[in-house]
Parts: C-alpha cells; structure tokens; sequence
C-alpha cells in the first residue's frame, strides 16, 4: 500500500508529552488552560502542539464533560424565508457574537416541516446541544413542548402565547404598531388597510392589535388581508386584494419591511403613486426598507440586539443562574421615511 492510501494517526498527547519532555499532566494543564504551569513551560508544549499537528478531542472531552459547548438555533421557517429575512441573519449575528466570546458554537438548526420537528426533537434529546435558543415559534409548537418536556436550557426570540416558564427576549408589537399606524393617519389618510401575516405567533397578534387600536372606531375588519409568512409575495398578493376591496385605500401597515416591499411593487404595477396615492409603512428597520423606492418609513427593532439579549439569557442559564420570571423587552423606535 503506497503512503497516500495509510491515514496519516492523529496526534495524541503522549506526542505533545514526548516532544516538549514534560508530563502528561503539565501538558494536559496547558491545553485545559489551567494555572500553575510556567512559562517555560508553556512556551515548550505549544511548540511541541505545533510541531506534532495536535488538536484537542472535542468529542472525547464533550463525553467526559457531558457538555457539547454548542448551542442550537432553531428557527422556524420555510428554508426560503430563512434566507429573504434579513432580521433572521442579524439574530443569527447577534447570537454568535455572545457566543463566540463565551466559546460556544452556534448550530443553526431549521424548521421547514412536521418531519423537521421531530428530527429536531430527537436531536435535542441526543445531548448534542447544552441549550437552545427559539426563533419563531408559533402556538402549539411541537419544538416548543419537547423543549419543555426535555428541560434543556431555552430562550424563545418573541414569546408563544401557549408557553410559560421559558424566558423570552422581545419587543412590544402592540405599541409600536399602534405607534407606527397613528403617525401613519396623522398624514391625513383615511382609507387605511393591513397586511398582516403569522397570527400563529405572538408578533403578527400584536401587530394586529396594535393596528386595531390606533384606528379605533375607523378600523374596518375588511381592510385586513392575512398570509402565513412574513414574505414579499405577500405584499403583492395582500395589495391586490387590498385594493379590490376598496379601491380608495389611501395607506396600507405591512406587518413587515418584507411584506412592504412587496406592497410598493404591487401599487407601482396598479399604477399607484407611493407615497402621493398611498402612504405605506412596515415593520423591522431592515435591510429591506432602504433597498424600497421610495425608501420606507418603519418600525425599528434591534434584532441583533435580541440575538445578543438571547445568548446572554441561555449562557446564565448555564451558568447555573435562575432565568427572569418575565420576558426582557427591547425598546423600538419609528424610522420616517419617504413612502409616508
């Protein structure tokens, strides 16, 4: 057998020990990063790691530990809406941002059907993750109830309106969207409509509510088109419904930039001017509100600080630290701009 078909043995930490002549013990320090190892000594074994190729048996300590140093990132999502929300990659950031600094690794872990939950859930229960962290659960998530029924560390992105004793990171939906629907009326509009999507989960409820309040005795429940996801096709599907409705609709809330962006598409092939015809606002500050024409006026939320908020939330946790008995909640703002 020539030389490339034998694999070559993985270095071992009798190797690191032979080379740099100190113990296993000492050597076994330096790698743990433990104290009372000098700084000969040190010098010596990680030239000694360098020049055998050793790398540390993640696996092996993982079994030894019972910790897998690896944190999972579920997120419940159609893999296509995984990759057109930029709010997901900037949770996504966020997350790994704590825990990179902690050395724990992020698993992404996602969520396109009945069958991926249950795949998921085995996962869970296989100990492969010290904890999770939950991003779009929606009422009566199977995910959700294996996480309770395992007791893993969790910590949901928005709060399930069918789960307690999990902590949660959020925004309140209800006030900005109420917020960002009475500056919309405040330009005069007077014929206002709602695209709203994911009222399985507590975001597109409360962004509903919030409309619903600000309008008060004018909201009319036929202004309100409804799609499950948080996407582009549901703006222009929404808008053309919307405006076979009422064709003097004057301003139209999208539940999200996404859902906006599609809603200013769908007016522009109406032959709607935005904002001269129709006023629209969304909801996230995301990567979508500038890339519109017009740009949108929207709701800010900092989902890289939920992200953060989150991680921070489950590596207490791990620390053996009691979770908050309430949810944290993040401030948001209204970001104004010229599609209002």
């Amino acid at each position: 057998m020539t030389n490339e078909g034998v694999r070559k043995r993985r270095a071992t930490i009798h190797d690191v020990a032979a080379v740099s002549g100190l113990s296993r013990g000492t050597v076994s320090r330096v790698i743990n990063a433990e104290r009372y190892v000098s700084d000969d000594a040190r010098t010596a074994i990680e030239a000694a790691i360098a020049k055998v190729g050793y790398v540390r048996n993640t696996a092996a300590r993982n079994l030894k530990t019972q910790k897998s140093h690896a944190i999972g990132l579920i997120v419940h999502e159609p893999h296509a809406l995984f990759l057109e929300d930029p709010n997901i990659g900037a949770i996504l950031l966020g997350t790994n941002e704590i825990l990179s600094e902690a050395d724990y690794q992020l698993v992404s872990l996602i969520i396109d059907s009945e069958r991926d939950s249950g795949r998921v859930a085995e996962y869970l229960r296989g100990g492969f993750v010290d904890g999770v962290i939950i991003i779009s659960a929606r009422a009566g998530d199977p995910i959700a109830r294996a996480v309770e029924s395992i007791g893993i560390p969790a910590v949901f992105v928005g709060h399930p309106p069918d789960v307690s004793g999990i902590p949660f990171v959020g925004i309140d939906n209800v006030s900005a969207a109420r917020a960002v629907t009475e500056r919309l009326m405040a330009t005069g509009r007077r014929r206002i409509g709602m695209i709203v999507s994911a009222l399985d989960r507590d975001s597109g409820q409360d962004r509903l509510a919030g409309f619903t309040a600000a309008l008060g005795d004018r909201f009319d429940p036929t202004l309100v088109v409804d799609f499950p996801f948080y996407a582009h096709s549901a703006g222009l599907a929404g808008v053309r419904q919307l405006l076979e409705r009422a064709p003097d609709i004057d301003g139209i809330f999208a539940a999200s930039d996404a859902i906006a962006a599609g809603a200013l598409d769908g007016l522009r092939a109406a032959g709607r001017r935005v904002p001269e015809d129709v006023g629209v606002v969304g909801f996230d500050d995301s990567a979508w509100a500038l890339r519109c024409q017009p740009p949108l006026s929207t709701v800010h939320q900092p989902a890289d600080g939920l992200g953060r908020m989150a991680a921070q939330s489950l590596l207490a946790q791990l620390r053996g630290e009691d979770p908050p008995s309430e949810g944290t909640i993040l401030e948001t703002s209204i970001v104004w701009r010229e599609s209002a």
